[in-house]
């Protein structure tokens, strides 16, 4: 190169004296017209070939030609045609002497060959559809800082000669230089997106976004101005891009997972053959087996998610280590710097150079850390999208005994904790392997200024290291601990929620109150010690870098006093200790996190590796007329693998078209056999065929929260004329005219709105409208009143019904229906004892004449009673598994309005919302709304308050003495670096040494005090929230519950919990931690370079403007994630409860699709919010750079005046201000959006409330009421203010031991007088007087607790069978036990290994569902009070049983008032009275057989029910 320049009469390439060592440095002309010039081509040369594979592999479309395209071609044709135009202007000048000129003869020609071939480039990006290239961007930007300095020569060259020598070759210069700066500037703009490509409403605009406003997050703003301008709603937000959608996600990753549970499958059944055959494994090697196969299916799906996202997640690894060289870079600068101040005759542009150096690593640092981290946060969005989405999809296929092991609470645990816990891992996980080469690259640096003594900082890191290990190996067994409490507690509460109205019946909110607290207790006493530890370990990383220091500058003081500690040694130890802080803070949370990922990792691993229902479980075929619609051969089935069969030996063939009736008793399998036709039990042998579409009706009703209509249609297409005939058959249309929006009404979560029977009937519904071939129903006619059993059995599945051509199979328990069935099938003990005709049975005179001659001699009178049932010959009630149904979990709250449909009238509209009459109508659940604005300040009051005062002060104090022995002991450090050295040694260095070990550890101490005491404090603010959330709840009137999503409720005790027991906390640390920090360094650099404080200020006011912009959005955006989480929630709890449902009508796919639809609307406002901080980051830090800059720049201003001591100081710490800024605002925003989080749980504080529970000072005798008069005075009841009465002016006296029958039509106000004694609903007129006192005036549990319901759906919770009957522990053993004889339950739970301990499974689902109602019987029985309310509390049950339970009824409470609801006239026929009630009316009143004389409307009834 040099002869090539000195041919051409240059200087040397290199020369420095030229360029370094003089006070006006400048490049030799060689170098700026070879190397300058050439740089940028060879860039684009070598790189070019790569990137246009990379191009042609990616292509997106063909892009328009758009106007900056067309600008950016021309600007390169002007370039290159200035190459060409200098090359032969020297060519015609010079060529006499072309020897000598031939580098300016090369350069002009290389570098317009270069632009061309940029041209080629911009064109091929065209083509390929790149809108924003970061490849010709970089070339623009090498060439325009090559072309900087040989601006200023040529500059300085005009200032000081003159143009006139070469002018045309300065013109050409400038107006290159020009070109391409413009060229620059125009590739920081994007191109518009291809023609003919479909656009997203509000489509994302980081697709639009060009490569400077992607890096600088600068596409963000448009957002952020729109929410401070006003508060942002959910329809501002973006769409999702196509890849994060959980379409797009799902899809790509189940395939992966299918594959990797495939194997793991492999391994089990390879490890199962080779044991021996015969031999068993003892208890231990089976245990060892099941962990190890816990843990290799949490590794499994580990490996899935990173096939899936690693590649993606490695691009961000990349990002994150070209930081860190940058970040190790800075404190080498700063030596420099500080070498320079030192150094007294160096000359001043050193300086500056060094300053400006130090700020532009400082931003490309800052620019590599927000890649990484965005990218993190994405490949965490997308991996908690994919786990949502298996979790979700593996609810719909688990079979009935991997479903029994895993509660709704904890399914919901896995998609809101779990896969939160693998959102952090994924940020942090980096952490855990780059932290220890960044400690180990720290002591390297380390050990080049100070020798063997950074041995010293070795040895305090491998203190440090163990210590932190072991704290975090504890930490994630407490962890393990804590979430087995909150998925006890998370669970209970979701019982709770479900079974709200059994609570509120019997008064036992205070018992279960005391099982919650329980659990609480337990969960924050473990929360308290994981914290203590946590503070161990904060106290010792942040104490680190003092305790790094103190051993490494001891230890080179103390071995040789020739040892002198400068500036340059201090304060470059001190940096590259404060960048070891960094990975030494990190590397503690990145073990926590990994460790509790890895628990999170076992707990998803274990619930997707469950066994799932085996498509071969029943033959699907295509349907054929001429063939058996349904086939059993010999099959023998149960709901487990290793459990007892529920169905032996079953041989049945159903032909096309007929209708079969099962019968049998209470636990017999008649819901198993329809579950094995559904191939929801486990086939042991045999096999089952069923042929065409099946369309099902479980026992208990599975309702979804959406309008009555979406519940019939399920997901069809609606076809008015068919919709019509099947609400007529199914004696739907009178409550459609009863229900506010007719059939757009929306019914409750659980169909809360509606009756039992008005449910029963909206399932049956759904099922006709379906239009099957094979019909499965599960006594669709138990809940029903008698005259609307008749109308559905003639109209839908008689053999004049619109079924008639269908195969049905009806599990029934009412004889009338079955002379009409063609088949008859007799269930004992899950076999097949009998089957045959009705005549054929009959005729047989086997248990099933016996049973119809003993029970319905009088055949005329039990016609059309529809619940009338059948039996055994079997008395006895056995608990088997052969009744545990997956779909009968009686999760629902018994009938708020058991059959009185007037509770949902709402309140007249003005005109003026006529439009939106319609639309409201019908609306019942309150969806979750985020609130508006930023969080007010009586929040944080009340937050603050609940912690106390005294505690808040101490918090401060130790804050502010943590920061002062901070500050002391780095000024000490820098008056230490100032000491003048005598004869080559420092004097005094024990005491100095002494001195700043004291002031270090005393700020250990203070560390770890400030950290307990806020951990401290926080957990009492969680507790006291809690309990005031808990109360509110419980105390909450049913109208409430009826109307609040219980996911939003859900959402309450779980996520928001959560984070007010773990967010706040660590948000509070932090943010007073770094606040402190800052007052710290802020004092430091004014007290260096007072004139600093004329940049702190305006960039403090900046700071403020940039943070109030940030939060305003941010805090907005949580909430609307918050509030869009919740419908996940409600949605996967609804799924669980009905899967078998869902899986019955093959309606799988619609319900992923409402899932996935769900889970992207809540990413929609997850994916802004930590864009947000990224932006907030970025913009912060170039501030925070700018500080650095100032600090740098004024000490080289002020290098006569200043120490080099006092520049160390102020540097070192000036570069700690942009994160400590930047943490700041983002640690204030985390606990204004965890705020939202106390925001919301006291959301239900104002909420309306029930009547207080006990009167304190209450008169009521203790044997209260001891007659069991009920006297209603003008009695009337409405359901919400403003709306017409739903009883009125009822005027009734109950005599002590009358037997009261109330009977009427749906929506007569039956039941309303019900919840009207109890209280469920305030009366708004009138009184209720029992035994003389009005109701009105004593607490509501005094009440309750007092008189006894049998609903109407049994209800029991997960617990001991004791604790079911008796929560308060108030009767003794021999009580329960007797209580248990009277409800026929004795001999069934004497059987059971734990008796009265046996554990009842979450809703009871492993008692069936007669043995549930019996236990609520049993309770009754228990409590023995002087009323008694029985609503239809027998439907569930054979007519053997239920026979023996009305004659205990009338035995045991014969000197008791009773009341019963009844939908079944014969079983109220030797009542004392009958009420008779229309429109909320007492139309009669009278005994039996004087109503029946009057022939009034209870005559009609009893006509229509066959019994006259």
């Amino acid at each position: 190169m040099d002869t090539l320049c000195s041919l051409s009469g240059l200087d040397p390439l290199w020369d420095w004296n030229q360029t370094w060592y003089t006070h006006n440095p400048e490049l030799s002309n060689c170098f700026q017209n070879t190397v300058l010039v050439w740089a940028p081509c060879i860039y684009l040369w070598v790189l070019s070939p790569f990137y246009c594979l990379h191009l042609y592999c990616h292509g997106r479309g063909r892009l328009p030609l758009s106007s900056l395209c067309s600008a950016k071609l021309l600007l390169g044709f002007f370039l290159a045609s200035f190459g060409f135009v200098e090359f032969f202007y020297i060519l015609l000048e010079r060529r006499q002497e072309i020897q000598q000129h031939l580098v300016f003869l090369l350069s002009p020609v290389i570098r317009s060959l270069t632009v061309v071939l940029a041209v080629c480039m911009i064109h091929w990006e065209r083509v390929r559809g790149c809108r924003s290239s970061v490849f010709l961007f970089f070339f623009w930007l090498l060439g325009v800082v090559c072309s900087l300095i040989p601006l200023h020569a040529k500059v300085q060259l005009a200032v000081d000669q003159g143009l006139s020598p070469d002018i045309v070759r300065y013109l050409a210069f400038f107006s290159y230089f020009a070109l391409q700066l413009a060229q620059l500037f125009l590739s920081c703009f994007a191109d518009r997106a291809p023609s003919g490509k479909a656009v997203l409403k509000n489509a994302c605009p980081v697709q639009d976004a060009s490569f400077l406003s992607k890096i600088l997050f600068w596409w963000f703003s448009g957002l952020l101005f729109k929410g401070y301008r006003s508060p942002l709603q959910a329809e501002d937000l973006w769409s999702l891009r196509e890849e994060d959608t959980s379409e797009k996600i799902i899809s790509d990753l189940e395939e992966e997972w299918t594959a990797e549970c495939t194997k793991l499958q492999q391994q089990e059944n390879h490890l199962s053959t080779s044991i021996a055959l015969g031999s068993r494994l003892p208890e231990q090697a089976q245990f060892l087996r099941k962990i190890q196969k816990e843990q290799s299916s949490g590794f499994c799906l580990l490996r899935t998610l990173a096939r899936s996202f690693g590649p993606y997640f490695l691009t961000g690894t990349l990002c994150l280590m070209v930081h860190d060289a940058f970040m190790f870079s800075v404190p080498q600068v700063l030596s420099l710097l500080l070498g320079f101040m030192k150094d007294e005759d160096a000359p001043l542009w050193k300086g500056y150079f060094y300053a400006s150096l130090m700020f532009l690593l400082s931003c490309l640092q800052s620019i590599f850390n927000h890649q990484y981290t965005y990218t993190c946060f994405t490949v965490g969005m997308r991996v908690k999208t994919a786990v949502m989405g298996l979790v979700y999809r593996k609810s719909l296929v688990v079979n009935s005994a991997a479903r029994r092991t895993c509660t709704v609470g904890e399914i919901v645990n896995l998609v809101s904790a779990d896969t939160q816990k693998l959102m952090d891992f994924v940020v942090y996980f980096n952490a855990v392997w780059l932290a220890p080469i960044e400690v180990t690259l720290c002591l390297f640096f380390l050990w080049q200024h100070l020798g063997p003594s950074a041995l010293a900082g070795i040895a305090t890191v491998i203190f440090i290291f163990p210590l932190n290990g072991f704290i975090a190996r504890k930490r994630s067994k407490l962890q393990e601990i804590q979430m087995k409490y909150m998925d006890g507690r998370v669970k209970l509460m979701n019982e709770i929620l479900n079974g709200i109205k059994i609570l509120k019946f019997y008064a036992w909110e205070k018992a279960f109150l005391e099982q919650v607290l329980g659990y609480r207790e337990k969960e924050l006493k473990t929360l308290k010690k994981s914290q203590i530890l946590y503070s161990v370990s904060i106290a010792s990383f942040n104490s680190s870098s003092f305790l790094i220091a103190f051993a490494m500058f001891g230890v080179y003081v103390l071995i040789d006093d020739k040892n002198i500690l400068d500036a340059q040694k201090i304060f470059v130890s001190m940096a590259l200790i404060n960048i070891l802080k960094t990975p030494l803070s990190q590397l503690p949370f990145a073990m926590s996190t990994t460790m509790q990922a890895l628990v999170s990792l076992k707990r998803l691993g274990k619930f997707l590796c469950q066994d799932e229902l085996k498509p071969d479980n029943v033959t699907r075929e295509s349907f054929k007329s001429d063939v058996d619609g349904v086939v059993f051969e010999n099959g023998t089935f149960s709901w487990s693998k290793d459990g007892p069969p529920c169905l032996k030996r079953i041989s049945v063939r159903v032909p096309c078209g007929s209708l079969v009736a099962v019968v049998g008793h209470v636990g017999s399998g008649k819901s198993s056999l329809l579950s094995a036709m559904l191939g929801e039990t486990e086939k042991r042998s045999g096999a089952v065929s069923v042929k065409g579409s099946v369309a099902y009706v479980p026992q208990q009703a599975w309702i979804q929260n959406a309008s009555l209509q979406d519940n019939i249609l399920f997901g069809r297409e609606k076809k008015e004329s068919w919709y019509q005939r099947v609400l007529e058959a199914c004696a739907l249309l009178p409550d459609l005219d009863n229900l506010p929006a007719g059939d757009t009404t929306e019914i409750g979560e659980k169909g809360l709105n509606l009756s039992g029977g008005q449910k029963q009937r909206v399932s049956l519904a759904r099922a006709v409208y379906r239009k099957a071939d094979v019909y499965l129903l599960d006594d669709p006619l138990s809940a029903v009143d008698a005259h609307v059993g008749q109308h559905i059995f003639n109209k839908v599945i008689g053999p004049r019904g619109i079924l008639r051509d269908k195969t049905r199979i009806l599990v029934t328990h009412g004889m009338s229906f079955l002379p009409q069935a063609d088949l008859i099938l007799v269930l004992v003990d899950g076999e097949i004892s009998e089957r045959g005709s009705y005549q054929e049975l009959l005729n047989r005179n086997g248990a099933f004449a016996d049973f119809i001659h003993t029970f319905a001699s009088s055949e005329r009178k039990e016609c059309f009673s529809e619940a009338s049932q059948r039996g055994s010959r079997r008395l006895s009630v056995r608990l088997s598994v052969t009744e545990y149904m997956p779909f009968s979990r009686d999760l629902s709250q018994e009938q708020l309005i058991s059959g009185d449909t007037n509770s949902i009238t709402i309140e007249p509209l003005p005109d003026s919302d006529e439009d939106h009459i319609q639309e409201d109508l019908g609306k019942l659940t309150k969806a979750d709304k985020a609130r508006i604005g930023r969080v007010k300040l009586e929040m944080y009051i009340e937050y603050f308050h609940t912690i106390g005062l005294p505690l808040i002060v101490s918090i401060v104090f130790l804050y502010a003495f943590q920061q002062a022995a901070s500050l002391s002991y780095n000024y000490w450090l820098s008056l230490w670096a100032d000491q003048p050295v005598i004869n080559g040694t420092q004097l005094n260095t024990d005491l100095k040494l002494g001195v700043y070990g004291a002031l270090g550890f005393a700020q250990g101490i203070a560390i770890f005090g400030t950290t307990v005491a806020i951990s401290l404090g926080c957990i009492i603010a969680s507790r006291h929230l809690h309990l005031e959330l808990l109360n509110n709840v419980l105390h909450s009137p049913m109208s409430f519950f009826e109307t609040t999503p219980s996911g939003n409720l859900f959402n309450r005790f779980a996520k928001e919990i959560d984070a007010i027991d773990n967010m706040i906390p660590d948000g509070l640390k932090m943010m007073l931690g770094y606040f402190f920090k800052l007052m710290e360094v802020c004092i430091i650099v004014l007290m260096a370079t007072p004139f600093a404080a004329v940049i702190i200020l305006p960039m403090a006011f900046l700071y403020g403007f940039i943070q109030s912009f940030y939060v305003a959005t941010s805090c907005q955006l949580r909430r609307l994630e918050s509030v869009s989480r919740s419908p996940i929630y409600t949605h996967l709890n609804e799924t669980v409860q009905g899967a078998s449902v869902i899986r019955a009508f093959n309606e799988q796919s619609r319900f992923i699709m409402g899932v996935n639809h769900k889970v992207d609307q809540n990413q929609t406002a997850y994916f802004p919010r930590f864009v947000a901080t990224r932006w907030l980051g970025v913009n912060l830090e170039f501030l925070g750079n700018g500080i650095v800059l100032a600090a740098s720049i004024l000490s080289v201003m002020a290098k006569g005046t200043l120490s080099p001591g006092m520049v160390g100081l102020a540097v070192s710490h000036s570069l700690q201000v942009t994160g400590f800024l930047s943490w700041i605002v983002r640690s204030w925003t985390d606990v204004e959006n965890n705020i939202v989080s106390v925001e919301r749980v006291k959301e239900y504080a104002d909420t309306p409330k029930e009547a207080a529970w006990t009167i304190e000072g209450s008169s009521l005798p203790p044997s209260w009421p001891q007659k069991g008069t009920i006297e209603f005075h003008d009695y009337g009841l409405q359901y919400r203010k403003g709306l017409e009465l739903a009883l009125k002016g009822i005027s009734v006296h109950i005599k002590e031991r009358e037997k009261i029958g109330i009977v009427g039509r749906t929506g007569a106000g039956k039941s309303s007088l019900a919840l009207g004694i109890f209280r469920i609903l305030e009366a708004a007129k009138g009184q209720i007087f029992i035994d003389g006192i009005n109701i009105a005036e004593i607490g509501l549990h005094d009440l309750r607790s007092r008189i006894t319901i049998i609903p109407q759906d049994p209800v029991l919770f997960s617990g001991s069978l004791r604790m079911n009957l008796d929560p308060f522990d108030a009767y003794t053993d021999e009580d329960v036990w007797n209580a248990l004889e009277l409800a026929h339950l004795k001999n069934f739970v004497s059987e059971l290994p734990d008796k009265l301990n046996h554990e009842c499974s979450e809703g009871g689902e492993n008692l069936s569902l007669g043995q549930r109602q019996l236990v609520c019987l049993a309770r009754a029985l228990l409590r023995k009070t002087k009323i008694l309310v029985l609503d239809e509390a027998t439907a569930a049950l054979d007519l053997e049983t239920d026979t023996l339970i009305q004659s205990t009824i009338r035995s045991q409470f014969e000197d008791c008032a009773v009341l019963t609801i009844a939908h079944r006239l014969n079983t109220i026929m030797d009542y004392t009275k009958v009420i008779v009630m229309d429109k909320g009316h007492v139309v009669e009143m009278d005994s039996p057989s004087n109503l029946i004389a009057k022939r009034g409307q209870f005559y009609y009834m009893c006509r229509e029910a066959g019994l006259l």
